[in-house]
């Protein structure tokens, strides 16, 4: 065998350990469809996945489930199908994690107190409040049902002092509407920096029917302040009757 066979037949030897020399058009189109197939079932197991996770309303597993199939098979049926749902998703999502932090935002408690239980629910300011002019302090807005002293809302202050001892009348805003005006008094103690607003009741059905709760009031030698509370967290059931 010359040097020319030799090399004739290396030639084809490589060719064919390569597969690109000659390769069917046939065969291509198969492995093709074969990988096709293969990707939309991959597919197929993401949108499983995220139809169950939003059957089980758990909207950060769906919105990631989501995020993966669309990233690693954009072009895939279940892909397309999945897409036109993920903004629905996604808000529910973020409906969500809004109902919790706002949630988050109430404190209640339930004290053993002669007479029976007293029951609370209290909520700090979204922003402090400057009412003696030192800067910026915590006001909170808490809702109390004693046994013996009944049930009452107020505001606290952290410092200064407000200019209720008299009577006012305190301007109180739901959600940006026209504000209504209910009755408050400074009870004349030195227990607490505390002011009444006496329609605990009126109160309570705005906080539940509002987003944010806005509270203009009087302070000593400043004039009037306001404090936003973001009520919208507020769960009536932890005050019974109310």
């Amino acid at each position: 065998m010359n040097m020319t066979t030799l090399r004739t037949l290396a030639l084809a030897l490589a060719c064919a350990l390569l597969a690109g020399c000659g390769e069917d058009p046939e065969v291509a189109k198969a492995a093709a469809a074969e990988q096709a197939a293969a990707q939309e079932a991959k597919a197929a197991e993401g949108a499983a996945a995220f139809d169950d996770a939003v059957s089980k309303e758990n909207w950060a597993l769906a919105k990631a489930q989501a995020d993966v199939l669309i990233a690693q098979y954009p072009d895939s049926a279940a892909a397309k199908r999945v897409r036109g749902e993920f903004d629905g998703v996604k808000q529910k999502l973020d409906e969500t994690r809004e109902a919790r932090r706002t949630a988050a935002l109430w404190s209640y408690g339930t004290e053993s107190v002669k007479g029976g239980l007293q029951r609370s629910s209290a909520i700090y300011a979204k922003d402090d409040v400057d009412v003696d002019g030192r800067g910026p302090t915590q006001v909170r807005l808490i809702f109390r049902d004693h046994p013996s002293w009944g049930r009452s809302s107020y505001l606290v202050l952290q410092g200064g002092d407000f200019d209720c001892y008299r009577g006012c009348r305190l301007p109180i805003t739901l959600d940006g509407k026209p504000a209504k005006s209910l009755p408050g008094s400074r009870p004349d103690t030195d227990e607490a920096i505390a002011m009444f607003i006496e329609d605990e009741r009126a109160l309570w059905k705005m906080a539940q029917d509002a987003k944010t709760l806005e509270i203009e009031f009087p302070v000593k030698g400043l004039g009037k302040r306001s404090a936003v509370f973001e009520v919208a967290g507020l769960d009536p059931g932890r005050m019974p009757g109310w």
